[in-house]
């Protein structure tokens, strides 16, 4: 994936996680290193849950708490966008 495409999957995921959580920033506003929960965004759990799920209908593969990587995955938006680059179906 260029550096082009990974900022606009990038973008696109962060827009996806603001929409499913109805946050009141703006999608550049995030940093893609910065970590999603606690610290960063300050997610939690739940909102885990939503963003899993929207992620889910939107690029067409299940995020699985259960996973072993998960909190690599959900690690920053940069970590998620490139899981999604790699799983994605549509």
């Amino acid at each position: 994936m260029s550096t082009g495409q990974r900022v606009r999957l990038e973008t696109e995921v962060a827009q996806t996680i603001i929409e499913a959580l109805n946050l009141e920033v703006l999608p550049e506003e995030i940093d893609p290193l910065a970590p999603l929960f606690r610290e960063g965004l300050g997610l939690d759990s739940i909102d885990m849950l939503e963003v899993s799920l929207a992620l889910a209908h939107r690029y067409g593969f299940e995020l699985r708490s259960d996973d072993p990587e998960i909190t690599n995955i959900f690690g920053s938006l940069r970590n998620l966008a490139v899981h999604i680059a790699q799983h994605r179906t549509r």
